[in-house]
């Protein structure tokens, strides 16, 4: 019993990890500028194509395919900032929508038009993905791992300890921290807003990719695959407290966990629906979630 509940528990952090770097981009966004970006489920389409493809096409190591992988979730949130999200802020959001329905409209046009052209270039057909690792597999101490997981885990809580310290440490953490709190009181300090919105697309777009990346070997990506992972992201956004980086991590491990634990003692079929129980019994106690802010406006 013991061991069985330190494997579930290895295996629900692990799964923890995947969401939490998912997820960590979406609440950045919403923290920024209070909307839900219904294409964050593409950055991750199009980070696990990119991996797949490179390392396939170019027959280079999975580990330079993986930066690729980055690049090209950054550089599409870049663009999607330049394109589609900065008349949110600068007042060009008025053709008869308001702020909240030109976000949705556009953000659900851009998945559509996303999945549709990776659909017409690559094909409907999936790919397997090569792993990061030879290994199949490996004890840690009593715990038998996945190679492909327990390092692709380990690559993503490096990253997640770099956005951390990022945030904390650098001046362009700092500045996106002073534009979440305040747009125009950051911009009276003489923080570029704008500049800052765009940095945070780029690395909202790189972490979900990445996140595809390493999850790729084992999802076998096709045009829909980014589908489910942003409906966790969505479930875990408003788990951790919408717009709050932390409470999106530590909403994801609780996830993870709790999946985990649930696929073997309760049912694996329900599992997705024991998460969407756990949001449900978290917004009755706290309905601003764990690390929300009550009474924030959205």
């Amino acid at each position: 019993m013991l061991l069985l509940s330190l494997d579930l528990l290895a295996n629900g952090l692990i799964y923890g990890c995947f969401y939490a770097l998912m997820a960590v981009g979406l609440a950045m966004i919403f923290g920024v500028l209070k909307i839900v970006n219904f294409a964050h489920g593409e950055f991750f389409m199009v980070g696990a194509y990119t991996y797949v493809l490179v390392a396939l096409k170019f027959e280079v190591s999975p580990w330079i395919a993986l930066p690729c992988a980055a690049l090209a979730g950054a550089a599409l949130g870049w663009i999607v900032e330049r394109l589609l999200m900065r008349p949110l802020y600068r007042g060009y959001a008025s053709w008869g929508f308001m702020k909240d329905e030109y976000a949705v409209v556009v953000t659900f046009g851009l998945s559509l038009l996303l999945i549709n052209l990776v659909d017409k270039i690559v094909g409907p057909y999936s790919y397997k993905g090569p792993s990061l690792i030879e290994t199949s597999r490996f004890a840690l101490g009593p715990v038998m791992l996945t190679g492909q997981k327990a390092i692709a885990a380990v690559v993503a809580l490096l990253i997640m300890g770099g956005l951390a310290v990022f945030l904390k440490r650098s001046v362009w953490g700092k500045q996106i921290q002073a534009v979440a709190q305040n747009r125009l009181g950051a911009s009276l300090a003489g923080i570029d807003a704008t500049r800052t919105t765009a940095l945070i697309f780029a690395i909202s777009g790189m972490l979900a990719a990445l996140s595809g990346a390493l999850l790729a070997p084992m999802v076998n990506p096709s045009p829909d695959v980014g589908a489910f992972p942003a409906i966790k992201s969505y479930v875990i956004v408003v788990l951790g407290g919408m717009g709050s980086v932390w409470g999106a991590m530590l909403a994801a491990m609780i996830l993870g966990v709790s999946e985990a634990f649930f696929s073997v003692y309760g049912s694996y079929d329900y599992r997705d629906a024991f998460g969407l129980a756990i949001l449900v019994l978290v917004l009755l106690l706290r309905p601003q979630g764990l690390f929300g802010e009550k009474g924030r406006e959205l």
